[in-house]
Parts: C-alpha cells; sequence; structure tokens
C-alpha cells in the first residue's frame, strides 16, 4: 500500500478505485517518458570544476574535443562535429548539402525536422509512413519526386532505422542528397552497422529526455571529409582565421560535453536498464487485446529508448485518449507523440498543398499510438502496475466509457 517502505503506487484491482473516478492515483510520484538519465554525479562535477579552474568555457575546448573523438570511435564513423542542438544540426547540414527546392519527409515525426526545412526556405514534402515500422514509406516517396525535389530527409523513429538501402537507391538513381535524423537512434544499428554511417549525414539529438544526453545538445556525423570540413565552419559563423563563409553559432559548450562523457561511461547500464524494461513490458501486455507493443529488432543493436504502442479503440474498446486520461490520472505520464500531423499545424496547415492531402497511415498512427514511461528511473513492479491498470481498463471497457461519460457531465 501507498505510504509503505519500498511501496510508491495503489495495486489497482478495480476500475471503481481509478484516480479518474475519484481514487487515489496509484503512484505518489509521477513516472514520466525521458527522465533525464545523469550517471556519476561525483563524476560530472569533477570535470565542471576543471572546466571552471581552466576557464575554457566554449569554443571548441577540450571536453568537446574529447566527446567527439568518443562518438566518433563508438559508431566507427570518420566525423562527428558536436553541436548545440539537433535543430541547429539539422539546419546546418540542410545547408551545407545546398538542399533546395523540395526535400520529401515523413509527416508522422517531430515538427523539429520539418521546421528546419521551412525555415531554411525549403519545401517540406509530407510523405505517408510505413504500418508496421512508422518510418517513411520508400514506395511513396518514389510517387512524390518532382523535377524540384533535391533531397530526402528521413528520420529514424523510435531508434528503429529506415529502410536505408531502398532510400539510398532512390537518392542515386534520381541523383538527391539524403540526410538522416537520427534523433532516437544515438547506439542503433542498421544491418549490423551503426547509424551514423549512412547517407550523407546524419544527426543526433543529445536533448535532457533521451537515453544519451548531454543536457541539450546534437551531433552531425558523416564518412564525407570534405561536407565535415564545410560543416565544422558552417557552425562557427564561417570563421577560421578569418571568415571564410556564411556561418552560424552552433558550437556545443564544454559543460554539455562533460556531461556527454559522463554519460558514455554508464551508457550500457542505461541501455541494459531500457532493454529489461522493454521485455517486462512486452510480458505484461501480451494478453490485452488490441494493445500492441511495438517490438525492436533484437538482433540489431538498439537503445531501447520508447515504449510504443498501438491502441486499438475496435478491440479495447477504449480510444488512445481515453487510456492516456486514465493513466495519466493514476501519475504515469504517457505521451500521444505525434498526435497531430506535420501538416495539421501551423505554418503547414495554412499552406493550399497541405489542406489536400491526405496520409491514411500517419493518421491513423496519430489516433492510436501511445508511448509509456521507461528509463532507469522505472522498474519492474512500476510496469507491472502500469499494466494492470492498461489491463484493467481494456477488460472492463464498456463500464469504463460509461463512467467517463458520466464524470464528464459533472
Amino acid at each position: 500500500m501507498l505510504g509503505k517502505k519500498n511501496k510508491k503506487y495503489l495495486i489497482k484491482k478495480d476500475i471503481k478505485n481509478f484516480a479518474i473516478f475519484g481514487g487515489l492515483p496509484s503512484f505518489s510520484k509521477k513516472m514520466h517518458v525521458g527522465l533525464p538519465n545523469i550517471g556519476n554525479r561525483r563524476q560530472l562535477l569533477k570535470r565542471i570544476n576543471r572546466i571552471l579552474d581552466n576557464k575554457w568555457l566554449t569554443n571548441n575546448g577540450y571536453y568537446v574535443q574529447e566527446l567527439e573523438k568518443s562518438i566518433a570511435r563508438r559508431l566507427k564513423v570518420k566525423h562527428c562535429i558536436a553541436v548545440c542542438n539537433a535543430t541547429i544540426g539539422l539546419e546546418i547540414a540542410i545547408r551545407a548539402l545546398n538542399l533546395k527546392g523540395e526535400v520529401i519527409i515523413p509527416a508522422f515525426t517531430f515538427i523539429a525536422p520539418v521546421h528546419a526545412l521551412q525555415w531554411l526556405g525549403v519545401k517540406p514534402v509530407f510523405c505517408d509512413v510505413e504500418p508496421a515500422s512508422h518510418n517513411i514509406d520508400p514506395f511513396q516517396v518514389e510517387r512524390l519526386l518532382s523535377p524540384q525535389t533535391t533531397g530526402i530527409l528521413g528520420v529514424h523513429l523510435w531508434g528503429r532505422a529506415c529502410d536505408i538501402d531502398r532510400l539510398t537507391d532512390i537518392a542515386q538513381k534520381n541523383n538527391l542528397k539524403i540526410l538522416f535524423d537520427a534523433a532516437h537512434a544515438f547506439d542503433c544499428s542498421y544491418k549490423g552497422r551503426m547509424l551514423g554511417n549512412f547517407g550523407d549525414a546524419e544527426v543526433f539529438s543529445f536533448h535532457a529526455t533521451k537515453y544519451f544526453n548531454t543536457f541539450e545538445g546534437g551531433a552531425i556525423v558523416t564518412n564525407d571529409d570534405e561536407l565535415a570540413k564545410k560543416i565544422r565552419l558552417m557552425k562557427n559563423f564561417g570563421f577560421s582565421g578569418n571568415v571564410l563563409s556564411l556561418g552560424i553559432n552552433g558550437k556545443m559548450n564544454e559543460v554539455s560535453a562533460a556531461m556527454g562523457l559522463t554519460g558514455l561511461e554508464v551508457i550500457e547500464d542505461l541501455k541494459l536498464a531500457n532493454y529489461r524494461n522493454y521485455k517486462y513490458y512486452q510480458n505484461e501486455l501480451k494478453d490485452i487485446p488490441g494493445v500492441f507493443l511495438l517490438a525492436y529488432d533484437e538482433t540489431e543493436k538498439c537503445n531501447y529508448q520508447y515504449i510504443v504502442l498501438e491502441i486499438d479503440k475496435a478491440l479495447t474498446g477504449i480510444s488512445r485518449d481515453q487510456m492516456m486520461n486514465i493513466l495519466l490520472a493514476e501519475n504515469v505520464i504517457a505521451k500521444r507523440y505525434f498526435h497531430q500531423p506535420c501538416y495539421h499545424v501551423e505554418p503547414y496547415c495554412s499552406f493550399s498543398y497541405c489542406r489536400k492531402l491526405h496520409l491514411p497511415v500517419v493518421e491513423k498512427l496519430s489516433s492510436s499510438v501511445l508511448v509509456l514511461p521507461s528509463g532507469s528511473s522505472i522498474g519492474q513492479s512500476d510496469i507491472k502496475n502500469i499494466c494492470q491498470i492498461i489491463r484493467l481498463a481494456a477488460r472492463n471497457s464498456k463500464e469504463v466509457r460509461s463512467r467517463m461519460r458520466d464524470f464528464s457531465r459533472k
């Protein structure tokens, strides 16, 4: 029971006790998706003290250089350029690749890569995704090609790689650049090769919510020597002794790099915690009709950060949003990632070409995907309780819907 030593939740056995119907929340503290991983705090503070002693806070400091080398070694990629965040990283990569006109991008993704294109005056052409992977559909990419197309921007959603081979083949046949948003996919692989080695470049996010973070930050990685040289120049105002080209301030600071190096020291432990949680969820959710857990390919390297459900209302009797509201009341902060397709938000929904769009897979996923808490702060007993709430709601869906209608009228 809540309040007893080593117990931080109430086990729900009857929907009448659901918090949404007036009961006590199952969890005393909020259970989050993407609660930041800190690593060894003493080691982090030791590095920060060294930064303060040296008074070298930014401008390609010691820790930034060390982080870039460490990531490049880990991914077996030639060049890693640390940046202040992944969105700036995407913008720099887009400009460095001289993308213009139209670039094809999945519509089921975070808005950042779309904004990066639009910010630079490149038209994002929204593409449907594959129902099984949630990644950009190469077949649909081919249908969207036009004389104005200069590139493809694929997104490795949930840390699962796009169909890189088919996308690369399309790009090569049509003389297109190919860039990957790998924000979710640090330390993941494709056919045994680490992500970061594909396309013209790939961009990682090291935001606080990612399993590997630098407080805020990111990196552009590539095996192209000339492109790497261009990106390094651009992220530092185009300055190298003198101003040699157009540039911007995209530099990572030393404290962020220190956080990254500290995180790398425990990254295998973080990954193992994520994997264990994934297997716990897999076991607990397997017998709930209409609740489908997105599976990872365990033959590949993966960070297992995201626990992604699809809620089939026809089978559960409860919509994704109803399930989310039940969980939220229990202090389970589930997230309906990408519940608005990119072409439904501003400024895109005001564009005439977007108002005509109908991408059936994207629209289905936007109403069915629910992401559950995971990470190093979540344990087996927490997961068991979260899944018990979902199971109870699904098995008593008719009564749950009736009670929710009654409570909404009050």
